[in-house]
């Protein structure tokens, strides 16, 4: 159970700020909130030897602890949150995936629900505007061009809470749904798309702002056609989406967006379904049945990867002990970067007083020692 936190100083560790890291720093939490300063007798918790990082912020998530976002109740649901809380994601989109267009407005009415509970931080809806022949784990037989009427019917049905859509852009209809996202509010994704360079150019004048998990479901680099990679890597609008569990990505190619489009442009994310946190076994994405094995989830039919079963604080430790990145730059990509792109910078994504006061403590070795969100300890470090 997460225990309240009214008012505390944390001090001794490595404070990693939007300025830079503070050796010795300290976080003061006043209530949910992060404070300025402290009252006089505010116990003090000492965590020297430690790393304190604002709380993740994963804009592309399925599920976890084997409950689905797409399918399951809403106690399921915030199974799966809760799940991905004692990660480290104190802030999640839920996504959804491809399903019969009526089904998927009344499932956007419960995750708007949740939302403006404060439990979730919005909806991304991923498919079924896709490209079959990039299709990944998404039914073939549901996918459909992106008609905007229909585009818009989900958007209106998520009642002012769906933060992100992922389009084929190059399908009929394409280019006038990334307008009317953009006209209101919402992210236009490029993803599951089979868009050439020129065609990925001109959805991204039209609005688009976002690479769905780039790489992922997209022609490769190519010398005489660069296709949709180069476009989004090249284009200071554009955020690039990240896996970084080891299966999704080589190294190589996870450098190569860091270098290119520089860690301000890079966002990690899960795309984790079920199996997240919870295990090997037999599970659903949407209506598709997906065998996960050591860790790594593929349809049963046709053996494509279906999602990840990744946490962030395992994609924040890779990033610092396998691809070598510097902390500074994983936290702008797993924090920073998504909560401004969600449009909740000003309450998330960084260690500033008035924000709230959600923090991730690691250790020397990068493993998750406590979780904090809106002040609560949801993994107490034990100081």
């Amino acid at each position: 159970m997460a225990a309240s936190t009214q008012s505390t100083v944390l001090s001794g560790a490595k404070v990693v700020l939007p300025t830079g890291t503070v050796a010795g720093g300290r976080v003061i939490v006043d209530g949910e909130r992060i404070a300025g300063s402290a009252s006089p007798g505010t116990p003090v918790a000492d965590l020297t030897g430690h790393w304190i990082v604002p709380g993740f912020v994963d804009m592309h998530n399925h599920g976890g602890g084997g409950a689905s976002f797409t399918s399951g109740t809403a106690e399921e649901v915030l199974k799966g949150v809760r799940t991905h809380r004692e990660h480290g994601t104190t802030t999640l989109i839920a996504s959804t995936v491809t399903g019969e267009l009526d089904e998927l407005a009344r499932r956007a009415g419960l995750l708007a629900e949740l939302t403006q509970q404060g439990e979730i931080a919005g909806i991304h809806f991923e498919g079924p505007f896709i490209n079959a022949c990039r299709k990944g784990a998404h039914k073939a037989d549901l996918l459909r061009d992106p008609d905007p009427a229909e585009v818009r019917k989900l958007v209106d049905a998520a009642h002012g809470t769906a933060r992100m859509v992922t389009l084929a852009t190059e399908l009929p209809g394409g280019l006038d749904s990334v307008r009317l996202l953009a006209e209101h509010g919402v992210i236009a994704a490029i993803g599951h798309t089979d868009a050439t360079y020129d065609q990925t150019r001109r959805a991204i004048d039209a609005g688009a702002t976002v690479a769905t998990h780039l790489y992922n479901a997209m022609p490769g680099l190519e010398h005489r056609a660069p296709g949709p990679i180069a476009a989004l890597l090249e284009d200071e609008r554009v955020t690039v989406e990240l896996i970084n569990d080891g299966t999704h990505l080589h190294p190589a190619m996870l450098e190569l967006a860091f270098h290119h489009a520089g860690a301000h442009r890079v966002a990690l994310i899960t795309d984790a379904m079920d199996a997240a946190g919870f295990g090997d076994g037999t599970y659903h994405l949407g209506p598709l049945e997906v065998e996960v094995k050591d860790g790594v989830a593929r349809l049963v039919e046709g053996g494509s990867i279906a999602g990840s079963t990744l946490t962030l604080d395992t994609a924040f430790k890779r990033a610092v002990t396998v691809d070598r990145l510097p902390v500074e730059s994983v936290v702008q990509a797993i924090s920073a970067n998504p909560a401004k792109l969600i449009g909740l910078y000003d309450q998330v994504g960084s260690l500033e007083p008035g924000k709230y006061a959600d923090l991730v403590v690691l250790d020397a070795s990068f493993e998750l020692k406590g979780v904090m969100r809106r002040g609560e300890w949801i993994v107490n470090p034990g100081v």
